[in-house]
């Protein structure tokens, strides 16, 4: 992966090849640093299959004058505003993210529902060649249709989208993650994918719609609509947006699985870094419209005018418990369906990383190559889902049934398939339907409703294999439902093999078998247990749902690490841990601080400033007062590149170096420092500054934030790099242990703290495995 070194931020950049440049450089002021590091790390981040230039969020207020005045002068009515805007952009999200998430499954129901009826009606009349061309033939344009999307609108929408709003609530900003057409090419792109027989899921695209929704409400208004009130520029700040977008994904989480409770614990444990009791409440209120709207649609749709919408509408799989008791051999076997879940989590985790970095060099190639690759997998599913069942005996129908056997369309457990009248094909029941269907009748309880043993055997192995292939492709894909068909495949036939030891039932057994497998892979505890758990209907089930998830999570660690976290690291997102590795230990700040520094004199030259701007790709520079501004040398502040571009187009110079902070305050307000919408800030080439206007002076004072963090050159690394993740910042400037030196060593960004940076300087470092 090339470096792109115009996306350096803070400190650690490269000139251009050009002697004039750098003496120019070198001339606005001489390094402090005595050392010459260059941050070398990769600075870019796979976005779909394209690389694009990573950033840090701007989460930390910038504590300036102007922002000090504008808190001032606001009114009690605007305080108001501002928190009735916050609650009102939270409904907001939660209508929008339930509203999608109904459309979603509406959807998928009548696309997939109309071809397995389709293809049933020409299997009913022998036509067994023109039902899987017809069926196939379905599947490649409902895949071609999503691939297209995802290859040639919106890159950054193929996948699952959970790492993507995991980085950005983690500081990151990758172009394009949350932008509008992501999120319609995330809509539709995900209707076609699982209605085409994808072994995937909406789930996981479900959590990148809803932070879509939660952005897009959240970009303070648009000149374009006409959508500029005043009371909307309180949000165009990342710290609000940042809230918002927690609230989207909690939201998503709630629409997927009709679960509020598990969508606001899904934010706490797996999405969000920064977290407080206030977020909590509202991302609560907002998973409550969520639920609130689904289950008003679900109602509307018990009528019967939504088509072929399923029987339980979303899915929602009602499993309730015959026993309430257990006993040591039911928790033997608990205990080892977690251990069984934790060996094929892992497994499965690293097949994924391997088939991933095999798909990303025939997706580099262009997207002809994404949609031939989807085509292919495709077919190959079509083939297993279409031909698989051939493979499967037909069973006489049981006796005394209350439901239909075979059943008529596409729901329940007997599919007719290639069967005489009054036979069922169970493997039929399993692939060839849709997911959700599959899903609720491995959960389904009851000795009158056996699959073989051969059957979930045959269906594991497909499941496990096809949810790795399939994962990775240029298509929005969930990892979800795949990981639950397997884990409740197996989890179901341990349960039919125990059955005469064991006193849980075969549906509970795959219940538990799918929280096993779900713990394994992306190494979630208390979020998945109550997802499952408001996804069920079962509550107790709780402590064996709790054994299971711990015993398989923490089975799983020893091998590798959460599904979601190796996508993360192979993304190239500089994701801060909450801990600081060990190694870190024996490093001080200043042994990473990367130079040359660029910093600004309090009144600086506007020549100085348009050059350092464009010679350097530096998001943050250190403001210095010397003499006469002050006594000696001293630290001002940091002031960000966003407000120099600002402050350079209003034109406020001087001929003289002179303090000018009061007009420049009559001239500007906070707002218009405000965190514009993505790509539409004051960009360098819009600038048009004379050569007479390059000789004036500019007083930065005003918009230097004067009270920046800072660590002292000796704090140890670990110690800065949790304060750095803690308090959610883009710049932490190191200052000297000792008086009479320059008031600042260095500038540490994230992407210091990269595993990649650290052990670059010193190869000597053994990280610890």
């Amino acid at each position: 992966m090339e470096e792109d070194h115009s996306s350096r931020e803070g400190n650690g950049f490269e000139i251009e090849d050009d002697d004039d440049k750098e003496h120019s450089v070198s001339m606005l002021r001489e390094p402090f640093l005595v050392r010459n590091i260059k941050n070398n790390t990769s600075q870019i981040a796979i976005v779909g299959a394209n690389t694009c230039p990573i950033e840090s969020l701007d989460y930390e207020i910038a504590d300036n004058e102007l922002f000090r005045q504008d808190w001032r002068s606001r009114k009690k009515v605007e305080i108001y505003q501002y928190v009735v805007l916050k609650w009102t952009l939270a409904l907001l999200i939660g209508l929008g993210t339930g509203l999608v998430g109904f459309f979603n499954n509406l959807a998928v129901e009548n696309i997939a529902g109309f071809k397995l009826l389709l293809t049933n009606n020409l299997m009913l009349e022998n036509k067994y060649y023109q039902a899987f061309a017809t069926y196939a033939g379905c599947n490649v344009v409902l895949a071609i249709a999503a691939a297209a999307l995802c290859a040639y609108v919106a890159p950054a929408a193929a996948g699952s989208g959970i790492p993507e709003v995991k980085a950005y609530l983690n500081g990151v900003d990758a172009p394009s993650i949350l932008a509008p057409a992501t999120l319609f090419v995330k809509i539709f792109g995900s209707i076609f994918g699982v209605a085409a027989g994808f072994v995937v899921g909406k789930e996981g695209p479900m959590v990148h719609t809803g932070a879509c929704i939660a952005s897009l409400l959240g970009q303070g208004g648009s000149r374009k609509y006409h959508l500029t009130w005043k009371w909307l520029r309180y949000f165009k700040n990342d710290r609000d947006r940042r809230d918002l977008v927690t609230c989207g994904s909690a939201a998503g989480v709630a629409a997927a699985f009709r679960a509020p409770v598990g969508g606001v614990l899904f934010a706490l444990e797996e999405a969000a870094s920064w977290w407080r009791s206030a977020l909590l409440w509202r991302t609560f209120f907002t998973t409550a419209v969520v639920a609130v709207v689904l289950r008003g649609l679900i109602d509307f749709c018990r009528s019967g005018k939504c088509g072929l919408f399923g029987q339980g509408g979303l899915i929602m799989f009602d499993v309730n418990s015959r026993k309430a008791f257990y006993s040591t051999p039911d928790l033997l076997a608990v205990v080892f369906l977690g251990v069984i879940g934790g060996v094929f989590g892992s497994l499965y985790n690293y097949c994924v990383d391997k088939v991933l970095r095999t798909y990303s060099l025939i997706n580099e190639r262009g997207p002809s190559f994404k949609i031939l690759l989807v085509i292919v997998i495709s077919l190959l599913t079509s083939c297993c889902s279409y031909g698989l069942p051939w493979l499967s005996k037909c069973i006489p129908c049981p006796p005394h049934l209350a439901e239909k056997c075979p059943t008529e369309g596409r729901s329940g457990n007997f599919k007719n398939f290639q069967c005489p009248p009054n036979h069922y094909n169970d493997l039929a029941s399993l692939v060839f339907n849709t997911n959700d269907d599959a899903i609720r009748n491995l959960f389904t309880s009851g000795s009158e409703k056996e699959f073989h043993l051969s059957t979930l055997m045959v269906f594991f192995f497909a499941i496990y294999c096809l949810g790795i292939v399939t994962y990775g492709i240029a298509v929005p894909s969930g990892l979800f439902i795949p990981v639950i068909l397997a884990g409740a495949s197996y989890g179901r036939l341990i349960g039919t093999m125990l059955g005469p030891l064991s006193n849980l039932d075969a549906g509970l057994c795959a219940l538990l078998g799918a929280a096993s497998f779900l713990g394994g892979t992306m190494r979630m505890t208390v979020s998945l247990c109550v997802i499952l758990l408001e996804l069920t209907n079962d509550l107790l089930m709780l402590p064996l749902m709790m054994l299971v998830l711990l015993i398989s999570k923490t089975v799983a660690d020893s091998f590798n690490k959460g599904i979601y976290d190796q996508m993360v690291r192979m993304k190239g997102f500089p994701y801060m841990e909450a801990h600081a590795e060990p190694y870190m230990r024996h490093l001080v700040a200043s042994d990473v601080v990367s130079g040359p520094l660029v910093s600004f004199s309090g009144i600086e030259k506007v020549g100085n400033l348009l050059l350092a701007l464009k010679v350097t790709g530096h998001n943050g520079f250190p403001v210095i007062d010397e003499p006469p501004c002050s006594d000696a040398p001293e630290l001002c502040g940091l002031v960000l590149r966003s407000h120099l571009l600002v402050l350079l187009r209003g034109k406020k110079f001087t001929k003289q170096r002179v303090k000018t902070g009061s007009g420049i305050m009559k001239s500007f307000k906070a707002h218009d420092f405000a965190k514009a919408g993505s790509g539409k800030g004051v960009k360098l080439e819009d600038l048009e500054i004379t050569e007479e206007e390059m000789e004036m002076y500019v007083d930065l004072h005003p918009i230097t934030n004067t009270s920046p963090y800072t660590v002292v050159e000796t704090m140890s690394l670990a110690k800065a790099a949790v304060l750095f993740r803690e308090l959610g910042l883009r710049h932490l400037c190191v200052v000297p242990k000792t008086p009479g030196r320059p008031p600042i060593v260095g500038i540490l960004t994230r992407h210091d703290f990269t595993p990649d940076h650290i052990l670059g300087l010193y190869p000597h470092i053994k990280p610890h495995k």
